[in-house]
């Protein structure tokens, strides 16, 4: 079965689920509640990859999806909690970025071919925690519901009920979204899996089967024939992980808040005034840990410090590619200072390959971050993928709390 979200989860790895075992280094492999991570457009990948000259040029077109996430990061309605996974097999954010098998490409979720298939009736309680659910005023009804996204896409779905099987793990009675109809051009035949915290999430509905733990370790994007992995629950987490609290904002209970307290090139701590990172659930302002987004983004006053504090340091001149606009003569790449992100507890010292992205000829090196886009109201600093990659993030969203360890996913 395949899933997508819904407004909540925003650790997003688009994944599909097989247990088959193989010799192929590209089978999907799965060990309890251990599921393969691996790059969208990756040797291994079902999906074909869009026709580019190299890996950068892949996640330069990537990453010019950014501003239309970080706009419906910054968008999302308040009054409702959803977090719902949408299936058949329909991802609806632009946020696929992994997925979680091989030459399973054709693989949805039929509703026909279940037997333990059951629809929701409105009545219900999960019914009213679906954003856009519509239900008769009078008399009973299955729940349906419809949703946009990203401005060109929509869809209509029904909530049912199902068992499913992620890698060994069964979960009875899960509450999801079956698609009826959808418009636009946005919609791959693949799913999206949430891994938010809302009240009908996938966490939340595994109850005592994952503990309220997940950990990801994302392989880079150039390792093209390896895959990282996905844990659900504390079995098998790193025993020793630095870790930094996990904030809650009542208005966007899903978005994975953290205290970033300042950052710091090389050895300069950046002057950075506090109110500019500082969490405020009113507005919606803080730093976000998000698995949707290609490359990390700071409101524009943050990033125009970092980013002038690190040409200072690195002879110029400079130019840009992409979203990117500090990029340099790849021969000048050992003057590169390290990025240091400061979290309440933790400091997190980004690798060279977490902080800088080489052009497809390799004469460019560029700092692989940007700002939050000029037409975006973002108040968000958004930690991404690619600045995430090859390291364990676990979630712990019993004890609040985000652990962060060095780990070689490829």
């Amino acid at each position: 079965m395949d899933f997508t979200h819904s407004a909540a989860a925003f650790f997003l790895l688009a994944l599909l689920f097989s247990t088959a075992k193989a010799i192929d280094p590209c089978a999907a492999q799965s060990d309890g509640s251990d599921l393969s991570v691996i790059p969208i457009y990756g040797k291994c990948s079902p999906f074909v990859p869009p026709k580019q000259d190299s890996w950068v040029d892949t996640v330069i077109t990537m990453a010019s999806k950014d501003p239309e996430r970080l706009k419906y990061l910054s968008t999302l309605a308040a009054q409702k909690t959803t977090a719902v996974p949408i299936a058949p097999g329909q991802q609806v954010l632009h946020t696929a970025n992994y997925v979680g098998c091989a030459g399973c490409s054709s693989t949805t979720f039929s509703p026909n071919a279940s037997t333990t298939l059951g629809s929701l009736d409105c009545s219900g309680a999960q019914c009213s925690q679906v954003r856009g659910f519509s239900c008769p005023a009078t008399g009973s009804s299955t729940c349906l519901f419809n949703q946009s996204y990203g401005g060109d896409s929509s869809l209509s779905a029904t909530l049912v009920q199902d068992a499913i099987t992620l890698a060994s793990d069964v979960i009875p009675g899960f509450t999801f979204g079956c698609i009826n109809a959808v418009s636009g051009g946005s919609i791959p035949p693949q799913g999206l899996l949430g891994l938010g915290r809302g009240p009908i999430s996938l966490l939340s509905q595994a109850g005592p089967i994952y503990s309220g733990v997940f950990s990801y370790c994302l392989p880079s994007f150039k390792n093209y024939y390896f895959s990282g992995s996905l844990k659900l629950g504390p079995a098998g987490q790193p025993k020793s992980i630095r870790t930094t609290p996990l904030l809650r904002n009542p208005h966007r209970p899903s978005l994975y808040y953290v205290n970033l307290t300042g950052v710091s090139v090389g050895r300069i701590r950046v002057p950075i005034p506090p109110e500019q990172l500082v969490f405020d659930p009113n507005t919606g302002a803080g730093t976000i840990i998000d698995s949707g987004t290609v490359i990390t983004r700071f409101v524009q006053p943050v990033y125009l410090a970092i980013r002038d504090e690190f040409r200072k340091q690195v002879n110029g001149p400079f130019s840009s590619l992409g979203a990117f606009d500090t990029c340099f003569a790849a021969t000048n790449e050992a003057e590169a200072p390290a990025v240091t992100l400061h979290f309440s507890g933790l400091s997190l010292v980004l690798p060279m390959e977490n902080s800088l992205i080489h052009s497809s000829s390799g004469s460019l090196a560029c700092l692989s971050m940007a700002a939050a886009p000029n037409n975006v109201n973002s108040v968000l600093n958004v930690i991404a993928n690619l600045q995430q990659q090859n390291l364990r993030i676990m979630f712990d969203t019993i004890n609040s709390r985000l652990g962060i360890a060095r780990e070689l996913c490829n």
